[in-house]
């Protein structure tokens, strides 16, 4: 599993807690530092530097609030056969709460779709997200080529009549 852009490894501790191998990528060395006895990590500057996974491919890729336009055919070339895309950044209207509000960080309406049309999606949100930071977010999980019936759960979460 790839956590891009992981910074303190907030999702990446999760899922190495949950018995998944993770492998890492920051900038932050000092922020990603702690994490080297949970994950693979890997210290690059991703929108500068070359792409650091040259043609490694991984279940699951995991964005949380980092977007880099360029990277974005890297990212989805990542994910491997039968495999996950979950990508969450910010959106359009993310400037009338705060930060971010350049629009090279703000996703446009659509724009992750567009982005994810080789994948199968799954899921799709695009809009406001109230509660304690309110603020606008796209947010997509889409698969690469799944299994036909394939089922998608959470780690320890049981199928649906089981």
């Amino acid at each position: 599993m790839l956590d891009l852009a992981c910074g303190s490894g907030r999702n990446l501790r999760w899922l190495a807690a949950h018995g998944h191998q993770v492998t890492g990528v920051d900038r932050d060395e000092a922020a990603v530092a702690p994490l080297r006895t949970q994950a693979e990590i890997i210290v690059a500057d991703l929108e500068t530097g070359p792409w650091p996974l040259a043609e490694r491919r991984f279940d699951l890729v995991l964005v949380t609030r980092y977007l880099w336009r360029p990277l974005l055919p890297r990212i989805l070339l990542a994910v491997a056969e039968g495999g996950l895309l979950i990508y969450e950044t910010f959106a359009d209207g993310q400037q009338t709460l705060g930060r971010p509000a350049r629009s090279d960080f703000l996703l446009q309406p659509g724009e992750l779709l567009q982005a994810c049309a080789g994948l199968r999606v799954i899921a799709y949100e695009d809009g406001f997200v109230a509660g304690s930071t309110p603020c606008y977010l796209q947010r997509i999980v889409a698969a690469r080529n799944p299994a036909p019936h394939a089922r998608f759960l959470l780690p320890g979460s049981a199928p649906p009549g089981g």
